[in-house]
């Protein structure tokens, strides 16, 4: 069995909100991921089988290979539809915040969200959430924001009226977060969940496939040549980073979410400690997204809170550098040089 994640108080002002509220939404942070979509979309199932028509949106594309996820189709994105959701966010008597601990993680979609008069509750597992919310169901412990609404629905006593709707995209989001389960996976907790998820008939071995085996050949060839050309290796110190710029996704007909997965690479070295990936916007000049990565007790989350403006995991963390690539790579020479002693240990 489950630890209740709410107390009974909360518990019940949740209940509350949802029945007396009329028009719900449901938003995550920009550059959606599997956890980000997964939680998204469970969470709208389950207030579907509460009688309530929720709105759900994001801040821009999610990527390519999470397009089979059910209901995905009735995503709206802020990027695309600007005037529509403000307008929204303004009448809006209930927001769920998912998957974000701070509004600028919305980028642009932002400010609408802090005008908003609409009550929030926020459903997050990052660190040190500013959120302005009635309820905040922070767990920074727990391995996805999906987990956490699984979680509260277990405790909600919801989840037998549940289905693969509810079930596919909570698997995914957990799945996608803790790489296949391969790290932030250690509580036996989350086994009884993936237990009570297959209850529901979902096929694990497919969503595994269609999230990890669904690219095209221009995606193999592109990390074939990130590997070969662009992987740069600091054997003394335990850590690697590579570059990824806007010509190499021409030349290999980027889309997005082609870069899945590829930062886990280079921790397949042996010794190696930290993995770190530096990608330029696709569309916006000096802008590098960053992706780290670490194995075992070495902290890439406080790497990406000092050095790359971001935050996140201990063992999976992002951030950005508002600057040209060269920038981008100075400052990650510097900040496995800050780390060095740690890495090394």
């Amino acid at each position: 069995m489950l630890n209740d994640i709410m107390k009974s108080e909360e518990a019940a002002l949740l209940r509350q909100l949802i029945d007396e509220s009329q028009t719900i939404v449901l938003c995550c942070h920009q550059n959606p991921d599997g956890d980000a979509l997964g939680s998204m979309l469970g969470w709208a199932e389950v207030l579907r089988t509460l009688g309530k028509e929720p709105l759900m949106i994001i801040p821009d594309q999610y990527p390519d290979y999470l397009r089979w996820l059910p209901n995905s189709e009735k995503i709206v994105r802020y990027d695309k539809r600007k005037d529509y959701v403000d307008t929204v966010l303004k009448i809006a008597d209930l927001v769920f915040c998912l998957d974000f601990n701070t509004l600028s993680r919305t980028d642009e979609m932002a400010d609408a969200l802090a005008t908003s008069p609409a009550k929030k509750v926020l459903i997050d597992h990052h660190l040190a959430p500013d959120v302005d919310a009635v309820i905040s169901i922070s767990h920074p412990e727990m391995s996805s924001t999906s987990e956490l609404v699984f979680r509260i629905v277990w405790q909600l006593g919801l989840f037998e009226q549940q289905g693969k709707h509810f079930a596919g995209p909570v698997y995914c989001g957990m799945m996608t977060d803790t790489g296949g389960f391969t790290y932030n996976s250690s509580n036996p907790e989350i086994f009884f969940i993936i237990s009570q998820l297959l209850t529901k008939r979902i096929n694990k071995d497919k969503i595994y496939r269609n999230v990890y085996h669904n690219y095209s050949e221009h995606r193999l060839r592109m990390v074939g040549h990130v590997l070969c050309n662009r992987l740069v290796v600091d054997e003394e110190r335990h850590a690697a980073y590579y570059t990824l710029t806007r010509q190499d996704m021409k030349t290999y007909h980027f889309v997005k979410g082609d870069a899945e997965g590829l930062v886990n690479m280079p921790l397949q070295i042996k010794g190696l400690k930290l993995s770190i990936s530096l990608r330029e916007d696709s569309e916006r000049d000096n802008l590098i997204w960053v992706s780290l990565r670490s194995v075992d007790d070495f902290p890439c989350n406080i790497v990406a809170e000092r050095f790359f403006n971001g935050g996140g995991h201990l063992n999976a963390a992002g951030g950005r550098i508002n600057g040209t690539m060269e920038d981008a790579v100075k400052t990650t020479h510097q900040a496995i040089l800050a780390f060095e002693d740690k890495l090394k240990s």
